[in-house]
């Protein structure tokens, strides 16, 4: 055709144009390829996970700053170090242990004295005090006299015990020259048996008279030269013991109900303890306790737990402990502040990391843990502890018996984080409700959770006429105030599925917390 032009191409010559085109297309991806990194952030994440980042030199060698990522299921934060970050934090990882230990609790508790064992010492006639013979602080034995009491009443009744025995001494008199006379025929059987009979009567009276003034606490017969001791009475004490009061001086008026002194034995004292609700169920009467003090560091003092109070303070959410110990040398003083340290037979298997791996973080506890077959990466996990035994402490969840955990550096790692800010990333995905306080109760009443999450409730009080002015999770052992219109923030983390119920103070109005 005129002006068309055709270019023939023969087999070999198309081939070599194909295989030019494909050499140049794989030169040009292979250049494309080069110079993009390892791992993209544009990388899309798997489904429910977000993205790894991954920060490397353009050598392949890790960068000095750490890598950081976080998993939203389990809000772990995940931090890794370099070799030489490792070296200047000290890492040095411990696997958890498993061992058993005693079911125990350390109480902080008061020195009492023993109730049983403390008496008031009062006179046992009217009258007015004219002798004390101790002092406060003084010990005193059972009998000994502290106090001497005048009393008139006693005088009156010395009197009468003084004219019965004149009377009974002539009645003997005459009892026996009748019976003389009787002999002789002088005088009848008749008159003897009156005389018999009305000698019985005075002998009764003496004895009456003698029984009162033995009552009244006063001697019957008076010592010659000590006139003065036929109108007092000596105030004896009632038990050995301590004199922890002394009311009593001379020319105090009296009667049976004025207390003089008290008397404490110190040879058997109280130690009244508090014990939070959630712990009653490891304390048995009869447990065994050990008792030690600031003031003496170096003894300890064993005893048992002879009382537990059925009845719950309100206000505190704890229940009286009473153990008695003995305290033969007096060194533990009334008021006097001690440790008591209850043990219980019953023992049980538990996973257990040493102090050192512990790190408190807005009020939870939390570990490290190294990450297997990764060198550098250790997750920072929260976890509920239990008691200290020695330089362990129990684990109660967030860890396996397989994991390991930093037993040296952590609190290296955990300035890390809060240096980064990275913890803020996972507190992001915490749960959050609003409970409204109203005139019918708690609205929602209900609320449902995620366990393993941290939670953060608002409590607000929107009315005075409600008996909600605060919110208790007895469970948790958290109680707090509601002020009208002011927002109250709970925060805890649900550790397994259950219901936690909460209420007022009054324990009328009630809600529930569902963990799933």
């Amino acid at each position: 055709m005129t002006g068309e032009r055709r270019l023939n191409i023969g087999p070999g010559a198309a081939a070599a144009t194909v295989l030019s085109v494909l050499l140049v297309g794989a030169g040009g991806t292979y250049l494309v390829m080069r110079d993009r990194p390892a791992s993209s952030p544009s990388t899309p994440a798997a489904p429910g996970q977000k993205p790894s980042i991954a920060l490397t030199q353009a050598s392949g060698e890790p960068s000095s700053r750490p890598a950081v990522a976080t998993t939203a299921a389990s809000n772990d934060v995940v931090v890794t170090l370099t070799k030489e970050g490792l070296d200047r934090a000290g890492i040095g990882v411990t696997p958890v242990t498993t061992q058993g230990v005693t079911e125990g609790l350390r109480l902080p508790g008061v020195v009492e004295p023993n109730a049983y064992r403390q008496v008031s010492v009062t006179p046992l006639v009217n009258g007015r005090v004219v002798g004390v013979s101790v002092q406060l602080g003084d010990h005193v034995r059972r009998g000994q006299s502290v106090a001497q009491v005048y009393s008139p009443e006693i005088a009156e009744a010395r009197t009468k015990y003084v004219a019965a025995r004149s009377m009974l001494d002539a009645h003997e008199r005459e009892l026996a020259r009748t019976e003389k006379l009787v002999e002789i025929g002088a005088a009848s059987r008749q008159e003897l048996e009156r005389i018999h009979a009305e000698h019985a009567a005075q002998t009764a009276e003496v004895e009456s008279a003698r029984s009162r003034l033995q009552l009244l606490g006063a001697e019957v017969e008076v010592p010659a030269g000590k006139p003065e001791a036929s109108a007092t009475t000596n105030v004896p004490a009632p038990i050995d013991g301590v004199v922890t009061e002394r009311l009593a001086n001379v020319g105090l008026n009296v009667d049976p109900s004025t207390k003089l002194f008290a008397i404490v034995d110190l040879a058997n004292v109280w130690i009244i303890a508090d014990v939070y609700e959630k712990d009653l169920h490891r304390i048995r009467q009869g447990d065994r306790a050990t008792v030690t003090t600031n003031a003496f560091p170096d003894q300890s003092l064993e005893g048992r737990v002879s009382y537990i109070d059925p009845q719950l303070n309100s206000g505190t959410r704890t229940a009286k402990v009473r153990v008695e110990v003995p305290n033969p040398a007096g060194d533990l003083r009334f008021g006097m502040y001690a440790e008591v340290a209850i043990a219980s037979a019953a023992a049980a298997s538990a996973l257990a990391v040493p102090k050192t791996a512990i790190q408190n973080v807005n009020d939870h506890e939390v570990v490290y843990l190294s990450v297997p077959n990764e060198i550098g990466k250790f997750v920072e996990r929260q976890v509920r502890v239990g008691h200290t035994s020695g330089d362990l402490v129990e684990v109660l969840s967030g860890l396996t018996a397989l994991d390991s955990v930093v037993s040296k550096g952590s609190f290296y790692l955990r300035a890390e984080v809060e240096r980064l800010g990275l913890r803020s990333t996972a507190a992001a995905d915490a749960q959050t409700a609003r409970v409204a306080v109203t005139e019918n109760g708690f609205e929602p009443e209900t609320l449902r959770l995620r366990a393993g999450v941290p939670a953060k409730l608002t409590f607000i009080r929107t009315t005075d006429k409600t008996c909600g002015t605060e919110v208790v999770f007895p469970s948790l052992n958290i109680k707090r105030a509601l002020p009208l219109n002011q927002p109250v923030v709970i925060e805890f983390t649900p550790e397994k599925n259950g219901d936690i119920a909460f209420a007022c103070g009054m324990d009328m109005l009630k809600g529930v917390v569902v963990v799933d």
